[in-house]
């Protein structure tokens, strides 16, 4: 079965917009061990050349800013192209997008970029990379809720019926998915909206909840800050387990049907913490929970029946696992980072 999957991709021409990025490198790095030919374009704003570096001699690589580029560079980047990875974005953890309004709004501009390029090419299929923050804050507003939510609750193909999203950055993401099927029925381009949901692991940078969570920890803060009050409640879902969804959507969704990548569990912060703790052989004394900083949605986990459904895919990762190997991988590479200075948190790094 994994034979037939790998030999899908032999010889395939494959471009990951964004491919530098944390999610975007390690699905270089499957693809070009797929067989496939791999075409990364990214400006390198926020993603770096050092995460592809077990792909770099094997991928062309082409640093171009998607939001300012012309309508014929884009139609001759995605010439001859099979598949396209939409990953490209201006985006960052909670504290980036809560205070960048205006900036992650320019998504937009580089959507359009993207899916009026592919549908110039006929390309096979698109996966367009979005987001949880596509649903409505009033499904994710009390903590111990049990409800997961649908890619029902945010339909971009309803446009008469009732939509919100979690502030500009789901919006703007929202917005790109009614683009995507907008260009499906103008132009029957065929794509896919995968909604990802708080992904950690190798390579994610301090700016987000793992990796912040894990370089406070190694640096032995004591008190140790936390955001919010801790028990805010997220899907937790591990970088690989991501990259196998999007590679399986890529395959199997043409029609712009938007399909949820999570566990479908949901994880509180302090036991997030907890288990860092317990996973480092270390605690502090005191914890200190700074109730100012942006902790978005209160609860959050996603309802995944549609992609065990039509995907035949579902996580391999525990919390524990996936924690154990993030950290593995952050004291290897030895590049724990001072984060006491609450303005770097809240930048793209």
């Amino acid at each position: 079965m994994l034979r037939k999957k790998l030999e899908k991709w032999v010889d395939k021409n494959v471009i990951v917009t964004g491919g530098a990025s944390f999610i975007g490198s390690h699905l270089v790095d499957n693809l070009v061990n797929a067989g496939a030919n791999v075409t990364v374009v990214d400006n390198l704003s926020s993603g770096s050349i050092d995460n592809l570096d077990k792909s770099r001699n094997k991928i062309n690589l082409i640093k171009k800013d998607l939001e300012h580029v012309a309508k014929n560079e884009v139609k001759q980047i995605f010439r001859n192209q099979n598949i396209i990875f939409h990953l490209a974005a201006i985006h960052g953890g909670r504290g980036y997008i809560q205070k960048h309004p205006a900036d992650v709004c320019s998504n937009l501009s580089i959507d359009h970029h993207v899916f009026e390029g592919a549908s110039q090419n006929n390309v096979d299929n698109i996966v367009f990379a979005s987001t949880a923050c596509v649903y409505p804050d009033d499904l994710q507003s009390r903590v111990g809720s049990d409800y997961k939510l649908k890619e029902s609750d945010s339909n971009p193909k309803e446009l008469a019926g009732y939509m919100s999203a979690d502030i500009e950055y789901g919006w703007g993401k929202l917005m790109s998915e009614m683009q995507l099927n907008a260009f499906i029925k103008q132009y029957a381009l065929r794509g896919c909206p995968v909604r990802l949901v708080t992904a950690y692991g190798p390579r994610e940078n301090e700016t987000h909840a793992i990796v912040a969570l894990i370089s406070k920890t190694v640096q032995r803060l004591d008190p140790y800050p936390i955001w919010g009050d801790g028990k805010q409640e997220r899907d937790f879902t591990y970088v690989e387990d991501i990259v196998d969804g999007m590679m399986a959507a890529s395959q199997t969704i043409f029609d712009g049907t938007p399909i949820n990548l999570g566990t479908g569990s949901r994880y509180k912060i302090n036991d997030v913490v907890n288990t860092i703790f317990d996973i480092l052989g270390w605690r502090p004394r005191k914890l200190k929970y700074e109730r100012s900083m942006p902790v978005g949605p209160l609860s959050r986990a996603l309802d995944i029946r549609r992609a065990k459904d039509l995907l035949n895919w579902e996580p391999r990762f525990s919390l524990e696992e996936g924690l154990r190997r993030t950290i593995e991988w952050y004291m290897d590479d030895n590049r724990v980072k001072s984060i006491t200075k609450k303005e770097f948190l809240l930048e793209r790094e």
